[in-house]
């Protein structure tokens, strides 16, 4: 048995990294960092393999990542603390806040509704100059154009970009419409954490220590190969997706999911209530079915699962399933994925935070079953 700290097992905590030296070797992926905390203490902080395999430029803890989808988490605490000040309700319809998104049948479409991914808005994206993605007005009024996929509320089916785009304009036009997300954000997210080196672009100081986003797995997935990587080539210091275009270090990240497991404060610095933090964890999809999911499932041979959504927040839940958060995770575990190579978790039951964030971008059920992999070693190095 390893020695003890934070009441785990360092030994049995060393297979994590282990599994990711193994998967890089194999160039199933080029590299990655990895952390593990436990009651607030790190007990695992590695970088191994490449930043940038390619050049030959290995991997540093300082290294900063496309976080993809993991940014909707930060995008869903900006708006909740809305909730917080009075300035809206979780059931305020859209176009009380939008005008222009009362058309074809989105008068109905609530704040609560794009949160959980229940507004039956089409996953593709409007159809828009690829440099305008990184627009969040533009993205948004784009959104507001489109017509609804699905009864608001009836089925679940995930929004990869455009929900997230039309809440983050929400709050720039309740913070006046003047400033872009990525300053709000910054200001009330990032800065109060501490999250020094996390942005909702690329700022110029993070540029030397970004680690590109790479697909080493043709197998088709959610998200096409080729849209993965020209973030690489979309992103600059104005470019930001509030959806899916966030930058930052596992350290940062550690510091997010950190103040969410303290029940959203840390270091003094509180980003969200209590109760309002509690009821954003809580599933409120039931044991509906994530649509976006189908194709995967259909091609894996695996029996759809539930959803199990928060307010911008995936949840483990209940059940044996393909789950990144990991098989033997708490029900109660919480966290964010990004694009098939990132995620981390919150596990309160045990107090236990993990991320993972790499360079090798997988199909989407191949990262589900290595990230439930690893998180599954990390919580069985778990001693009391």
């Amino acid at each position: 048995m390893g020695a003890g700290k934070a009441g785990m097992d360092v030994g049995r905590l060393g297979r994590v990294s282990q599994s990711l030296a193994t998967d890089v070797a194999a160039e199933r992926y080029d590299g990655g960092v990895v952390l593990v905390a436990r009651h607030g203490e790190v007990v695992l902080h590695e970088a191994i393999g490449f930043a940038e395999r390619a050049s030959g430029r290995a991997a540093q803890l300082d290294d900063v990542f496309n976080l993809f989808s993991v940014t909707k988490t930060f995008t869903a605490i900006a708006v909740l603390q809305c909730v917080d000040r009075g300035e809206i309700q979780l059931h305020t319809p859209v176009a009380e806040l939008i005008p222009e998104f009362a058309v074809k049948g989105k008068q109905r479409v609530t704040i609560t509704h794009l949160l959980t991914h229940t507004a039956g808005l089409p996953v593709a994206l409007p159809m828009l100059d690829p440099t305008k993605l990184g627009d969040t007005t533009a993205v948004a009024m784009g959104v507001a154009d489109q017509a609804l996929e699905a009864t608001p509320g009836r089925i679940v089916s995930y929004s990869p970009i455009g929900a997230f785009a039309v809440l983050a304009e929400i709050v720039r036009r309740l913070d006046g419409g003047t400033r872009p997300f990525r300053e709000i954000l910054d200001e009330r997210v990032f800065a109060p954490l501490g999250m020094k080196d996390t942005s909702l672009s690329l700022r110029p100081d993070l540029a030397a220590r970004r680690a590109p986003a790479v697909v080493r797995d043709p197998t088709p997935g959610i998200i096409p190969p080729a849209a993965i990587e020209s973030i690489n080539v979309l992103q600059n210091e104005s470019f930001e997706m509030p959806g899916g275009g966030a930058m930052g270090t596992a350290w940062d990240l550690f510091r997010f999911a950190d103040a969410l497991r303290a029940g959203g404060e840390l270091d003094g610095a509180r980003i969200l209530s209590r109760s309002l933090l509690e009821l954003a964890l809580t599933n409120q999809t039931g044991d509906e079915v994530n649509h976006i999911f189908d194709g995967m499932c259909e091609a894996r041979g695996w029996d759809p699962f539930p959803a199990n959504l928060g307010l911008g927040f995936f949840l483990r839940g209940t059940g044996i399933f393909a789950m990144p958060f990991g098989v033997t995770a708490a029900p109660g575990t919480f966290g964010g994925l990004g694009a098939g190579s990132t995620m981390f978790c919150v596990d309160p039951e045990r107090d236990l935070v993990f991320v993972c964030l790499t360079t090798g971008v997988l199909e989407d059920s191949r990262n589900f079953e290595r990230m439930a992999r690893l998180s599954d070693m990390a919580l069985a190095a778990i001693e009391d």
